[in-house]
């Protein structure tokens, strides 16, 4: 059990991530730092990562020195890698070379991060424990895989795509390991509504027609997600969840939006956090 600890929860959203950037990069430059877990999803776990590093701004810097970049985040680099997001640039060359990991800061630091992804087979969450980077760099990319428009990657006998299908902001999962008192970094404005089906549910079907489970999962993510953000209002409520939560509809895609937006979207977050961390100050002690 993790009685009298604090959980981190980092919703994800692509390139919407450019908010819980601003918040962790506020977090980081103003001690915040005693959580003792962080749960993340998409580009949560890849937040989470360059948090437990201690690396503030380089997801703010990567994502706007190689917004432009075809290898980033483009139809190039799905039609050749197989994923809209290139891997191996992403998760190698920027990884390891143009803009330097911390591995040794990552290992130093003992808070735990779950990257939160959905397995294909049993349209289930799967919560996969980063222990050691950069042996489990996969965990992070499966949980950042988005559907239909990456490639299923492969651990342990098991297929992972993008964690938000099935979990896409794991409070729950923190209450039941434990944690009675959370930090939850939502990419939604508070009076988001999501709902319709999922926009690619066509291409999913032809794609995953052997994964019942998973188009399930996909279907009722709608659903699902607003009843998962009725929870996170109630845990506000009880005093078991701070949220921090942009103030205005965000309105920029998950994969576009211009260096403009993307900054605008990275200071609101550092606003917000700036306002909250007196109070978080307080609750990590």
């Amino acid at each position: 059990m993790a009685d009298g600890r604090v959980a981190l929860v980092l919703e994800g959203g692509g390139l919407r991530g450019m908010y819980t950037a601003g918040v962790l990069d506020l977090f980081l430059e103003r001690g915040l730092t005693g959580f003792d877990v962080a749960y993340g999803v998409s580009a949560g776990a890849i937040n989470a990562a360059d948090f437990k590093a201690r690396q503030a701004g380089r997801m703010m810097r990567d994502t706007l020195a190689f917004r432009d970049d075809r290898r980033f985040m483009s139809l190039w680099a799905l039609a050749t890698t197989g994923s809209i997001a290139g891997n191996d640039f992403l998760y190698d060359e920027v990884q390891n070379r143009l803009d330097p990991f911390d591995y040794d800061a990552y290992a130093d630091n003992p808070m735990r991060l779950v990257a939160v992804a959905s397995d294909v087979v049993f349209g289930t969450p799967a919560y996969l424990e980063v222990s050691d980077m950069p042996a489990d760099i996969d965990m992070v990319r499966a949980s950042a895989s988005l559907p239909v428009v990456s490639e299923t990657v492969l651990l342990g006998g098991h297929r992972y795509l993008d964690g938000g299908t099935t979990d896409s902001v794991p409070v729950e999962k923190a209450r039941a390991d434990g944690y009675d008192r959370m930090v939850v970094v939502l990419t939604r404005d508070r009076g988001y509504v999501k709902d319709g089906p999922y926009e690619l549910m066509a291409l999913a079907q032809r794609r995953y027609a052997e994964y019942p489970y998973y188009l399930e999962a996909l279907r009722s993510r709608a659903s699902r997600y607003m009843e998962q953000r009725a929870h996170i209002w109630q845990m506000e409520d009880e005093g078991v969840a701070t949220v921090i939560a942009p103030t205005r509809p965000v309105s920029i895609s998950s994969t576009g939006a211009t260096g403009g937006e993307l900054l605008d979207l990275y200071l609101e977050g550092r606003s917000d956090a700036m306002a909250a961390a007196e109070g978080i100050a307080d609750l990590l002690g």
